[in-house]
């Protein structure tokens, strides 16, 4: 489980492709290093991987072929920047919201605003998704709990703040690149349980 606050960007230093996955190598600090063992859960872009090995403050990840096909890190070159963050540790502060590292599906960037005032990121997505997605609820962008923006049928905005840019790789991306969403898991079991409940009593009362 994670919280959603990135704890740094680390570049793919290598990917080395294999039958059905490809294996990661990232380059961390050795903070993030710290206690950190084969076989920990570890965010990458909102993904959660399975540490393989660490050397000298490299740890590798296998990547599988589904995940791969799934997320943005199938798209992922090396020199790019990922967002890490370590599995969640019971008894810190939790300054997000709670992810699985479950990515539901991959948003594309509509369009960005940068100016003197805001950093803006319009994202579209898959329109059965937006059902989860409310004005001023949370959402995993890339591993980054976000709050929404303004919402439309189609999509939703982000109003990024300096220290987010700061520390996550959001300000990377461009016009046409994909993002990993994680939608809220709380709301998703309310939306879909009404959902049930409403079809349930017009099917009684037809």
């Amino acid at each position: 489980m994670f919280t959603g606050i990135v704890q740094a960007t680390c570049e793919v230093v290598s990917i080395h492709k294999a039958a059905g996955l490809n294996t990661f190598e990232v380059a961390m600090t050795p903070k993030l290093t710290q206690g950190l063992v084969t076989g920990a859960s570890v965010a990458n872009n909102g993904v959660c991987l399975t540490v393989t090995k660490i050397l000298n403050d490299k740890v590798f990840f296998d990547v599988m072929e589904e995940t791969l096909a799934l997320t943005n890190l199938g798209n992922t070159s090396v020199g790019d920047h990922v967002n890490i963050e370590r599995s969640l540790t019971f008894g810190t502060e939790i300054g997000g919201h709670i992810l699985s590292g479950h990515v539901h599906t991959q948003a594309t960037v509509k369009a960005v605003s940068n100016t003197a005032e805001h950093y803006n990121i319009e994202l579209q997505v898959d329109s059965k998704w937006m059902n989860y997605i409310f004005y001023k609820g949370f959402v995993g962008i890339n591993g980054c709990s976000l709050t929404v923006g303004k919402v439309s049928d189609s999509g939703f905005m982000l109003h990024l703040i300096p220290e987010t840019l700061k520390l996550t790789n959001l300000s990377q991306y461009k016009v046409g690149d994909k993002i990993n969403i994680e939608i809220d898991s709380q709301t998703q079991v309310i939306v879909d349980t009404v959902e049930r409940i409403l079809a349930k009593k017009q099917l009684l009362n037809n």
